[in-house]
């Protein structure tokens, strides 16, 4: 047998060499179409179809190319052409993958050879040494009975050591009894691939309408490249059994003001989930992180609302006289995910920013919210910040307690509106227990068992009090 001198440098390896007579080796030339399902779970599904001849016999089928975080118990093979005449007997996953530290640990203890070179005279030079160790990257040489720790020079080792392999190898030993070329579809799941949506809303100057671009950041570190794949993504919490599964580094990518882009999916209802099919196909580098326009939408009605969160923290106690009653207000942007305001398709997870024009015509970041899931026809909240010219100021103005377990408290929020228009603040108490509300200075909305709601108007550069008083049974 021919043997190969494999040189070391720092910077390359050689490929694998070709496979042995008894074996039928495949890669992506032989691809003949490929889907890429991606779950926003951090797994891929991966349908890799190719033509291959397999001949009328036993043997072994080594398909190369596929993802480096494969999962191997996930692995299925079927021939499309003749699924009756080909049978599988045995699967096996190789990774040992072959690299600079591996292959020198395979040598330690056995004979190479050591090539230096000057470069100014282009003189080379060949000497005979032993291997005795490679630890951490550096090598102990045996050299006319003398040790060195290191040498300058190339490391040429006489073959490729046993069971290193160039790139992660799915094998197969089959039975095939088909004549001539047949399609073989291999499918299997891969960790770190992932995608999240991301949008963009811009504000028109009224806040009452607003632009909604989506955008799919699609990112693969799955450790193999899908050229020209047919690309699927479900939205929805798919379960899976505990697998504890590496996650790759996350990419974060700032959205920044994208231009309009024609929406490139197409959605539907699948199970209890949604899929987004892109319409064309598109490949997916290893190590990338692509964005594909998702959704665009104008003129979107929405609401801007002012909202005091209550905490609760003294509803059923006397308040300490030292206690903060700064309360904050929040700034909520709220819309309808329909058809009547625009929208309509069902939202998947992901950041939502929002923009606005300033006097000088200049868009402006005005803050962002994470949205859960969202079908169509349901509303959507933004927390998008606090309100600088609205504060609230909370006080508990009276606290008795009239029975064991039975106390009546009275409380007082005052709000002060700095803008030069006037407001309408949303004040949410939480009341926990067998409440009962005595009595308020405006109307309220029970929203659960446990929150009440006031709209509380608050006119330009005024103020406004809201008072009320409650009995709670504990």
């Amino acid at each position: 047998m021919k043997k190969t001198l494999l040189i070391f440098s720092l910077t390359a390896i050689l490929a694998y060499p070709a496979a042995a007579a008894d074996f039928s080796a495949s890669t992506v030339k032989d691809q003949t179409a490929l889907e890429v399902t991606a779950y926003n779970s951090n797994v891929g599904l991966v349908k890799d179809t190719r033509r291959i001849d397999l001949g009328v016999r036993q043997g072994e089928l080594r398909f190369m190319d596929v993802a480096a975080d494969i999962m191997p118990v996930t692995v299925h093979i079927k021939s499309l052409t003749a699924p009756e005449q080909f049978t599988v007997l045995e699967q096996n996953y190789e990774y040992d993958l072959m690299n600079y530290s591996k292959m020198q640990d395979k040598f330690v203890g056995r004979d190479v050879k050591l090539l230096t070179w000057n470069q100014y005279s282009d003189k080379k030079e060949e000497v005979d040494a032993q291997l005795l160790s490679n630890n951490n990257g550096q090598q102990i040489y045996k050299i006319d009975g003398q040790i060195y720790l290191g040498h300058p020079g190339y490391t040429i080792l006489p073959e490729i050591p046993d069971n290193l392999i160039a790139k992660p190898t799915l094998m197969w030993l089959y039975k095939n009894a088909h004549s001539g070329p047949q399609d073989i579809q291999v499918s299997y799941l891969t960790k770190n691939i992932n995608w999240t949506a991301d949008y963009v809303m811009v504000l028109d100057q009224d806040d009452k309408t607003a632009g909604i671009n989506g955008w799919v950041s699609l990112d693969n570190r799955s450790g193999a490249t899908y050229k020209d794949a047919k690309l699927t993504l479900v939205a929805g919490k798919v379960n899976r059994a505990v697998f504890k599964q590496a996650r790759g580094d996350s990419v974060a990518m700032e959205m920044g003001m994208a231009g309009s882009a024609v929406p490139q999916f197409q959605e539907e209802s699948f199970f209890e989930y949604h899929t987004y099919n892109l319409q064309r196909p598109t490949t997916l580098k290893n190590n990338q992180t692509k964005q594909i326009s998702l959704l665009e939408a104008d003129g979107v009605g929405v609401q801007k609302i002012y909202r005091v969160q209550g905490t609760g923290n003294y509803y059923y106690s006397i308040m300490p006289p030292n206690a903060d009653k700064k309360i904050p207000v929040n700034v909520v942007i709220k819309f309808k995910n329909s058809k009547d305001n625009r929208m309509g398709m069902p939202l998947p997870a992901g950041v939502v920013r929002l923009y606005k024009k300033d006097s000088q015509d200049s868009l402006q970041f005005i803050g962002e919210d994470r949205i859960s899931h969202t079908p169509k026809d349901e509303d959507v909240e933004l927390r998008i910040g606090e309100a600088f010219d609205v504060t609230a100021e909370g006080a508990q103005t009276d606290y008795q307690r009239i029975g064991s377990r039975i106390v009546e408290n009275q409380w007082e929020v005052t709000l002060r509106n700095h803008k030069d228009e006037d407001i309408i603040v949303e004040v949410v108490e939480p009341l926990r227990g067998d409440w009962q509300m005595l009595s308020s200075s405006h109307d309220y909305k029970k929203i659960d068992a446990f929150h009440v709601k006031f709209k509380v108007p608050v006119p330009r550069n005024g103020e406004a009090k809201l008072s009320y008083r409650f009995r709670v049974r504990y």
